[in-house]
Formats: structure tokens, C-alpha cells, sequence
């Protein structure tokens, strides 16, 4: 049995590499960067939610029909994957909370988005899905903030 087996079941404390990667951030930021990292993760989070992920559930003929075009195997459940992932993980990116594992999934969303769904597309078409995989790719870095739910966690 690998080692990590018996610190599962003892839970949080015991499994400092797992809330790291779920809640993991900086600690201890200036006023102004907790002011400026808040603003950016909620209107980027909000905007991702509520503009785009929200509209795409459920997921749609079009959107399964394009899914399976793009050559993932099960189409609906990879257009639910997508919706959620910009519905959801907007949220969750918007709230602070699992914010490494939110920007993960709107990362790959947007991978898929800027090199299938618009490959063909002039920048102007695909700006915005750089715009949301680059702002989610540095809270997948860095983490949230002090002013988030996973800085309350992490302070537990």
C-alpha cells in the first residue's frame, strides 16, 4: 500500500500537499495586492460564469455536435465537462475556493477553445479565450489570495 494511504484517513492536517493544491495561495499580502487579486478573480469569475458558462447548461445539440467535430470521444459528456468547467469554475474562481483546481479546468477549456473550436479564427475571435486562460492559468500558479474561501481554509 503506498504510503499517502494511511494519511487519508486522518484527515486535513495530516495531508499538507492536498490543501496545498486545494487551498494553496499566498499569505500575508499587501492591502492594495489582496484589493487588485480580489477584483481581477471575481469579475474574471462572475464574467466566465455568467456571460458564458451559464448559457451552455445544458449543454446544447450544437455544443455536443461540436464536441464530437473537435474528436473528443463521448460528445455529451465532454460539452458538460465544458460547461462546467466555465460555469462552475467561474464560481468557483469568483468565490476563492479551490481556486487551483477551478483554474485548471477553465485552463484546459480554454486550451480546447483557442486550439480547436476557433484554430481557424482571426486573434480578434480568440482574445477572449486567451484573456480567461491566461488570468486562470496565474490563480492556478499563485492560488487565491488572503481575501477568498481558501484563505480562510488555509488559516485553519
Amino acid at each position: 500500500m503506498p504510503f499517502f494511504w494511511f494519511k487519508i484517513n486522518l484527515g486535513w492536517r495530516k495531508l499538507p500537499l492536498l490543501k496545498k493544491i486545494l487551498f494553496g495561495g499566498e499569505a500575508g499580502l499587501s492591502f492594495a495586492a489582496n484589493t487588485g487579486l480580489t477584483l481581477l478573480r471575481v469579475f474574471v469569475g462572475v464574467s466566465l460564469a455568467f456571460t458564458h458558462g451559464h448559457l451552455k447548461i445544458p449543454p446544447s445539440e450544437g455544443l455536443i455536435t461540436s464536441t464530437a467535430n473537435l474528436g473528443f470521444p463521448m460528445p455529451t459528456l465532454f460539452a458538460w465537462a465544458a460547461a462546467m468547467s466555465e460555469f462552475m469554475g467561474g464560481i468557483l474562481l469568483a468565490l476563492g475556493l479551490a481556486t487551483r483546481v477551478a483554474g485548471f479546468f477553465i485552463c484546459s477549456t480554454m486550451l480546447v477553445a483557442i486550439l480547436g473550436v476557433h484554430a481557424a479564427d482571426p486573434f480578434q475571435k480568440k482574445e477572449l479565450a486567451f484573456l480567461y486562460l491566461f488570468v486562470a492559468g496565474a490563480f492556478m500558479i499563485k492560488g487565491a489570495n488572503d481575501w477568498s474561501i481558501d484563505g480562510l481554509l488555509r488559516k485553519r
